[in-house]
């Protein structure tokens, strides 16, 4: 109560006097219902912390898995679960001219993938004017500057010359003798078959017979005939029917008037029931093609003469076609469509065996009767502040890793289940500006709610920089799952996020030597090893290289470097420095020559490439046997570090000197500096903002923003900081997922995303709104429990005494090499 009362003082502080609507007969009364407004939110926080704990989390999240592993799993079973049949079938759309078939993936295949995957391959179109349409828009895909100047009611052949590939469309309107004749033609011994046959034919029958009973009975006698061939067809190759599109009645010419979207119907009615029945007959393999006529059922209305389809949609078809061709053959990891599983490396197979092993040990320990282990609070490797990982709890026993192992083994079960095994659905990612700006205001009000008094007001102190990587990461994953890179002035945002990640890398590891000068082994080892642990599990049980997860090599690396950089000689730490200033100098010589190795590296592309592409080094920075990727992810914040580092020495010294004022509630500088450096800082953002918004292209911003970041970074710093009122409270949600953000990263790759973060991950089908919500309760419930796992795991793997260390090191050198040279054989898969 006595925290209430202060807090009412200080807003009626803030007021000037009594608040607006109230005289003195009625101050009291005014008076009390704030108290009364600050007791019921606290008490309304304190309710909602009582019952939702992490622990009731992670139990309903574990039932929410277990019901929906049983649900998908029936579903498939008994409801169908193949995605060509999806493909085929169902779906939607996500917006204009972007069609999300249902449940899978649709690759958009460019004109090299289409010549690759049809090289030497026969593609035939039969049909009418519409199948035309669908023969030009599947050959534009092969060929971007085919022009559609063939003539009408005559056939129309295709070649590319340089992939040997044959796409011919064969001018027959009707399902009848003719069309039956020409499939004969290819079943005969030695004739030259097509390896995809589409076909389809209905509106010439309902015009030219005026949409007669008798037609339609002979339709479906015909397409009887024509069945038994298509089957055969099947036999050695792919083959289509396409079902026939709406039409828009009112726009269609008077000799069209009889093509009605009835007739069509029935006729569509027919070729299912006739080719339906022949499947269960012989097991043929003749697809059904319907998800173009779902997606002309809302654009029918944009076609000119109201029978043939808009350019767009008849895109949409084609591009169906070529995912079930070419997905199968060139595994394009945004292509779930029509994909078979691969099956498990050895890799796999053995982390499954080491897992499996865990557990029996786990149970084996547990039969001997071994006493339950206390966990620690997981540390934050990123934090100012020293770690003591082990000494707060009781020491922990023979049965403490196993059980950290073998939760690890079902965490990763999970991961596989979501992102390589054939079980959950997969969604493309579709950028709206609501889809990102919504759930970006919601978390920022949670943030405002969770808000407490800090234990301590010094400038970036531990609870403020939890705050500070909490709500940069919850802004990244909507960014992620959004799709929001779409947008450049959301791109150039986050990539200043990112930047200041890699600036609190550079500070906080500067920090920690500067004032603690603990430049031991041990020390080295616990912060490589909880940076590293997850995504290592992931590169073996995923079967991704060590690259895919770029962030984690990033900040490693530049851990690497600010430890070379700061243990070399001479050692300058603060002790030595307060002796004598001119050490001082002697710290800006070491930046000064980090710097200078920066921009060697910077400016000469081809001895960074040569440096980093030596084995063994290449196999942690090489993505499809190039380090390109590793070159732009390097370069793009290569001076965010040492920034860092700079501002870390700076405020430093200047905290030494007594210059800054960090009691509760002062400004951090003289009114006059403070309300001038607050001023420059909120320009500052506004004029980031103005340029981020007038950039053209990525590329050109991205050669800018290595200079500029980090006057958006220190504006915000010094906007958070400078006020004294502003650095006495922080945000406990943000601070809370600022503790885990490294394992949010990393988990968000395969359990919330999907495809490797080409998609988004569906386990509530037919709901987005409710499969985010229940998709990110368990992807953040399975980053909190990574955390703390690699916690335990961490006091286990890294000894303190040195010489047990060394062992150590030397084996997990020689398990590397061993894995190395396993993971030799085992190529990612294609497309990533």
């Amino acid at each position: 109560m006595k925290q209430e009362a202060v807090s009412q003082d200080q807003a009626d502080g803030a007021q000037g006097g009594a608040p607006l609507g109230c005289n003195s007969s009625t101050d009291a009364c005014c008076h009390g219902g704030a108290k009364m407004a600050v007791l019921a939110y606290s008490l309304g926080k304190r309710e909602i912390n009582q019952h939702f704990t992490i622990k009731n989390a992670k139990l309903i999240s574990i039932v929410v898995v277990i019901v929906l592993l049983v649900f998908h799993t029936a579903s498939r079973y008994y409801g169908g679960g193949d995605s060509c049949e999806w493909l085929l079938s169902r779906g939607r759309y996500l917006g204009e001219n972007v069609w999300q078939p249902y449940g899978c993936m649709m690759h958009k295949y460019k004109s090299i993938e289409a010549k690759t995957c049809l090289a030497e391959k026969r593609v035939a179109f039969v049909g009418d004017s519409r199948i035309r349409q669908l023969f030009y828009s599947f050959i534009k895909i092969i060929d971007p500057e085919r022009r559609e100047d063939g003539n009408k009611h005559e056939d129309i052949p295709f070649k590319d010359e340089s992939s040997s590939v044959n796409v011919d469309f064969l001018w027959y309107p009707e399902a009848n003798n003719s069309m039956k004749e020409r499939l004969m033609s290819w079943t005969h011994e030695g004739s030259a078959k097509p390896d995809v046959v589409i076909l389809g034919a209905a509106t010439w029958s309902i015009k030219l017979h005026s949409g007669n009973s008798e037609t339609l009975q002979q339709y479906k006698a015909n397409l009887t005939a024509i069945a038994v061939h298509l089957e055969k067809l099947a036999d050695h190759g792919e083959v289509y029917w396409v079902l026939q599109d709406p039409v828009n009645e009112e726009v269609l010419s008077e000799n069209r008037k009889m093509i009605t979207n009835q007739q069509l119907e029935l006729y569509n009615e027919a070729a299912v029931d006739v080719l339906n029945s022949s499947k269960r007959n012989s097991r043929s393999r003749v697809k059904l093609l319907a998800a173009s006529r779902q997606a002309a059922l809302e654009t029918i209305t944009q076609s000119d003469d109201g029978l043939h389809l808009p350019e767009s949609t008849r895109n949409v078809g084609a591009m169906i076609l070529m995912n079930s061709v070419c997905n199968e053959l060139l595994r394009p990891i945004d292509g779930s469509c029509c994909q078979t599983l691969p099956p498990p490396n050895l890799l796999q197979k053995l982390s499954a065996c080491f897992f499996l092993g865990s557990a029996l040990v786990l149970l084996v320990l547990h039969v001997l009767g071994n006493n339950r282990h206390r966990r620690p609070v997981p540390s934050d490797v990123e934090s100012l502040e020293e770690k003591k990982p082990a000494t707060a709890a009781a020491p922990l026993g023979l049965k403490a890793p196993f059980q950290a192992l073998c939760r690890m083994g079902l965490i990763m079960s999970y991961f596989y289940l979501c992102d390589r095994a054939d079980v959950f659905m997969k969604e493309q990612k579709f950028y709206t500006h609501s889809t990102f700006f919504i759930p970006f205001i919601y978390i920022f009000v949670l943030g405002v709610f969770y808000n407490e008094n800090s234990k301590e007001t010094k400038l970036l102190n531990r609870e403020q920089t939890d705050e500070w990587k909490g709500w940069m990461q919850l802004v990244i994953l909507i960014y992620h799952i959004s799709g929001a890179s779409a947008f450049i002035p959301v791109y150039m945002h986050v990539r200043v996020l990112v930047a200041a990640y890699l600036f609190q890398t550079g500070y906080g590891h500067f920090s920690f030597f500067w004032l603690k000068g603990d430049f031991g082994l041990y020390r080295v080892c616990q912060v490589l090893f909880r940076l590293n642990f997850l995504v290592l599990v992931l590169c073996v049980v995923m079967n991704r290289p060590y690259q895919f997860y770029y962030f984690v090599p990033l900040v490693t690396f530049w851990f690497v470097v600010i430890y070379v950089t700061l243990a070399m000689w001479p050692q300058i730490l603060q002790k030595k420095a307060n002796s004598s200033g001119l050490w001082h100098l002697g710290v800006l010589a070491k930046l000064l020559g980090l710097l200078l190795f920066i921009c060697v590296f910077a400016f000469s592309q081809g001895f960074f490439e040569r440096i980093f592409s030596v084995w063994p080094i290449s196999k942690l920075f090489e993505l499809d046997g190039s380090v390109h990727e590793w070159w732009f992810r390097w370069k793009l914040d290569r001076f965010a570090v040492i920034h860092g580092m700079l501002f870390a020495f700076i405020y430093l010294v200047l905290q030494k000197c007594q210059v800054l004022s960090e009691g509760k509630g002062e400004a951090l500088f003289s009114a006059k500096v403070s309300n001038l450096l607050l001023f420059l800082s909120v320009v500052s953002f506004i004029t980031y903002s103005i340029w981020a918004s007038s950039c053209k292209t990525k590329t050109e911003c991205n050669e800018m923003h290595p200079y500029i970041s980090v006057v958006q970074i220190l504006a915000f710093i010094l906007i958070r900081n400078i006020p004294g009122y502003a650095r006495s409270i922080y945000s406990s949600f943000f601070a809370w997922f600022g503790k885990i953000s490294l394992e949010l990263f990393i988990c968000q790759y395969h359990i919330w995303l999907a495809a490797d973060t080409k998609g988004i991950l569906v386990l509530i089908p037919g709901s987005p709104s409710l499969n985010i919500m229940v998709s990110t309760f368990i992807f953040v419930c399975v980053a909190h429990e990574i955390s703390l796992i690699t916690n335990d795991l961490a006091q286990v793997v890294i000894p303190k005494d040195s010489m047990s260390l060394l062992k150590r090191l030397g084996a997990a050198g020689l398990f590397s090499l061993v894995v190395l040279l396993l993971a030799s054989g085992s190529q990612p898969t294609p497309g990533a």
